[in-house]
């Protein structure tokens, strides 16, 4: 494990490889699961703020839900995570040539608001952690994603390069590049 700035960085988000492949697995991971993925506490004010231009992008069924359920719900453990369609498929997908996708991100691509999704989603395999004096980055396996572990083989990506975008949307470039810098050094690569 390596630890970066109060971080720890599971061994998995160097090792292993991973590459989303859309075409294969149809955007599953937003449509399988038993509970909403994640939400930050502080992305609780952006999700009620991006929902007026993101109910649009939104199934019906969906857009009757939060307006009557509101843009959030709780987890087992009292935690923010989006609400679930009745066949557990996230309230926020759309689907676009059969793809599952993210209504939040679409409205954030078309330039309608500066929220491009919760941060858990962005992040995904990466599943974050909160321990009391840190933040731990695990990576999370699951079936619906095998198609994308082959792809990120093939291409030799581990999962931190994959989610390169998104470490830095939640820790920061200075904070990215320490990572990279603790890699290297890891693995005896460091630049003279």
């Amino acid at each position: 494990m390596l630890i970066v700035d109060k971080v720890l960085v599971s061994e998995d988000l160097l090792e292993e490889c991973f590459c989303c492949d859309l075409e294969k697995c149809g955007g599953m991971c937003c449509v399988e699961g038993d509970v909403g993925a994640p939400i930050e506490p502080e992305e609780v004010g952006d999700m009620e703020d991006c929902y007026p231009q993101v109910r649009k992008y939104m199934q019906p069924e969906a857009v009757k839900l939060v307006d009557n359920l509101g843009t959030f719900d709780y987890d087992m453990e009292g935690e923010f995570v989006t609400p679930l369609l009745s066949d557990e498929a996230c309230a926020y997908v759309y689907y676009e040539d059969g793809i599952a996708k993210c209504a939040i991100e679409k409205a954030f691509l078309n330039g309608e608001i500066d929220f491009q999704k919760p941060i858990s989603c962005h992040l995904y395999p990466i599943r974050i952690k909160k321990l009391p004096d840190y933040e731990a980055l695990n990576y999370h396996r699951w079936e619906v994603c095998r198609e994308a572990c082959k792809k990120g083989k093939d291409i030799k990506l581990p999962v931190y390069k994959f989610l390169r975008e998104p470490l830095i949307r939640k820790y920061g470039e200075e904070w990215y590049e320490k990572l990279e810098s603790a890699v290297r050094e890891k693995s005896g690569n460091t630049p003279q």
